[in-house]
């Protein structure tokens, strides 16, 4: 069983994810039948994914027609036909195990014993459904986010008895499809991310109900100034106050009142018109930074963190595989073990502690991993080590951007793409640092790109300036002019929205490729705002004032095809020659002259600030420094002798 086995695909059910699934296995090129009971789901399905791929196709995000991933489709409403021929089985059909019992019974009749048995379950156990058949190890959990086409996130989930061999090729379809795979190595209740965003609406719900807090506060507080993307109670209100209700009774959990409540009443959220907030009479989510007020989140925080303490300690998940569940299955702005390494784990312990102590309730009670950390003093950064070790690493620790450092080249990529990379005040920061740090002898050129596909940066995280202080915005982030006096020259590899914030870190960069299917934008007019990390500055000075003014007056985007006619880029390429045109350009910039290069950057920066006569001065005295250089000499012997030069920086 492995993914060069794995050529057909079929996936039972055509509803939400159904469809969704069928439709990003056929965008990675596979062959797929999308099976149901009934015509008109089968045809309502199709018709949904016939829908996606056209607007995908019209925004220039897949890389061939919509027509053609379409005849990669087939439907069925017979389950014998759909999975006769396929090597991946995916049942998506309702969260009922009698329903899944009866499926996975044909399964066995009418696939090989090698064929791969996935469930997208969300609630039930992979071992029950494995239940049915006798060849359990070959059944494993394929959990999708929904809307599976935009959610990057896949669960791949042991049951008691899954092989590693299954286990280990379904992680690798999952990356072969474009998604990014976790391994849940035991079958716990939620899984990795449900376990983690169950204190998050649970325990607001509690102190809501105890007279502890408001609704308001408490959104307020989780989503202004702790930067989640929504507060606990919008959230339950959009996916449904039922589903969590459910699910804490399915697995025996205490309900918190005010949930209750609402589920009695059938004020179910935004389905029903009415939940936490009012959506047909009132405002809906209307909560404001100010109704934070004092509402306490060290308490809710502390909950995530010791499930997150539960599920490594545990080993049913590693903290990277914790943080990456979180960050792209719930768009939180951290992982939950570096929110906690960063909050300090003694701290977290000790409010559980107070909080079991107060109230005596199960759920406050600390996880004996996490005791077991705290006593080995391995609290977090501060003490070296925490759910993570820092003490080895080079630099950083990094939360928010990886680098690589290899044959010259450091590439640095932004790592928040639930958020689209957007740049938050710790990225900024991060960003400093590691270009501040880095041996820049071992460094040639420097690449920055964005993670996930859709965008290098789509702006500054503008949840970070709830609380802050004006005076402290009114200076340019260090990031942005680290990275443009940095002696190096410095690529922007652009693929996807590139705004905002995320356009300045571009133009504080030396050189910029972008993807034809780009676009760029300094919206933050449409805030009451203007740029502030240098893009009104370096706009004109790139741009001219005419065409710098029209983006910032008018904060409209412009299409790579555009941005590269006005000069805001050096190339809008398609994205199928993206990698080697980047290729081409850091092989002259990596095999250039390292000292020549960085006096060029320094003599072209710094001369657009100064006068005409000042900056051909400076330009002389470059020339004279570089003259007596062994670089110069290299590459005069290299011209005659007609070679390629060898230059090695000095």
């Amino acid at each position: 069983m492995s993914l060069e086995r794995i050529d057909r695909v079929a996936v039972l059910g055509a509803g939400n994810m159904g469809h969704g699934i069928t439709e990003v296995t056929a965008l990675a090129g596979y062959d797929v039948t999308m099976r149901d009971i009934k015509d008109e789901f089968v045809e309502d399905g199709y018709e949904s994914i016939e829908w996606s791929l056209q607007k995908l196709e019209d925004k220039e995000m897949i890389d061939e027609s919509a027509d053609e991933v379409l005849s990669r489709i087939e439907t069925t409403t017979d389950l014998e036909t759909a999975v006769a021929d396929a090597d991946l089985v995916i049942e998506a059909a309702p969260e009922d195990l009698d329903l899944k019992h009866d499926i996975f019974t044909d399964l066995e009749e009418y696939t090989s014993g090698d064929t791969l048995l996935a469930t997208n379950t969300s609630s039930l156990p992979i071992s029950d459904i494995a239940a049915a058949v006798d060849s359990a190890e070959r059944v494993l959990g394929l959990h999708f986010f929904n809307p599976p086409v935009k959610m990057d996130l896949v669960e791949v989930i042991y049951g008691e008895d899954t092989s590693d061999e299954a286990a280990e090729a379904g992680y690798e379809w999952v990356e072969s499809i474009g998604k990014t795979p976790i391994y849940v190595r035991k079958d716990v209740r939620g899984f990795v991310v449900n376990t983690i965003v169950g204190p998050f609406g649970g325990e607001p719900a509690f102190m809501v109900s105890n007279d502890e807090a408001t609704i308001r506060e408490a959104d307020a507080t989780m989503a202004h100034e702790r930067g989640y993307p929504m507060g606990p109670f919008e959230l339950g209100d959009l996916t449904g106050i039922d589903v969590g209700y459910h699910v804490r009774k399915e697995g025996d959990s205490p309900i918190p009142p005010i949930t209750e409540a609402k589920v009695e009443a059938g004020d179910l959220g935004q389905k029903t018109g009415k939940g936490f907030y009012d959506y047909e009479d009132g405002d809906g989510a209307d909560y404001e930074p100010e109704d934070a007020g004092d509402f306490d989140w060290l308490r809710v925080e502390a909950r995530m963190i010791n499930r997150a303490a539960f599920l490594v300690g545990e080993d049913v998940a590693t903290p990277e595989e914790v943080d990456t569940g979180v960050q792209l299955g719930l768009g939180f702005p951290e992982g939950i073990c570096r929110r906690g390494d960063k909050i300090g784990l003694d701290t977290v312990l000790e409010k559980l502690e107070t909080l079991h102590e107060e109230t005596g309730a199960d759920r406050f009670e600390p996880h004996p991993y996490l005791e077991q950390l705290v006593e080995e003093g391995k609290t977090g950064e501060d003490a070296g080590a925490g759910f993570y070790d820092y003490a080895d690493d080079e630099l950083g620790p990094y939360h928010d951007l990886n680098y690589e450092l290899e044959d010259g080249v450091l590439q640095v990529e932004l790592d928040r793409p639930s958020r689209m990379n957007a740049l938050s005040e710790d990225l900024l920061s991060e960003i400093d640092d590691l270009f501040s740090s880095v041996d820049t002898d071992e460094v040639r050129v420097a690449t920055i790109e964005g993670s996930g596909d859709r965008a290098f940066s789509a702006g500054a995280d503008i949840s970070g300036f709830a609380d802050a202080n004006p005076t402290d915005l009114m200076d340019v982030s260090p990031g942005f002019e680290t990275v443009n006096d940095f002696p190096r020259p410095v690529l922007a590899k652009i693929d996807g929205f590139c705004l905002g914030g995320g356009l300045e870190l571009a133009l504080a960069c030396d050189l910029r490729i972008a993807t034809e299917r780009s676009s760029f934008g300094a919206p933050e007019i449409g805030l009451g705002l203007i740029p502030g990390g240098g893009g009104t500055q370096r706009l004109t000075r790139i741009l001219g004032e005419t065409r710098a003014k029209e983006l910032v007056f008018r904060g409209n985007h412009i299409d790579a095809d555009r941005a590269a006619d006005w000069g805001l880029i050096n190339r809008s390429v398609e994205r199928e020659d993206f990698d080697d045109t980047v290729a081409a350009f850091l092989e002259d910039l990596r095999s250039g002259p390292p000292i020549g290069l960085k006096v060029a950057k320094k003599v072209m920066n710094e001369g657009q600030d100064a006068s005409l006569d000042a900056a051909l001065a400076m330009e002389s005295q470059g020339f004279g420094l570089l003259s007596s250089t062994d670089d110069v000499l290299e590459g005069t012997a290299a011209f005659a002798e007609d070679r390629e030069p060898e230059f090695e920086g000095k």
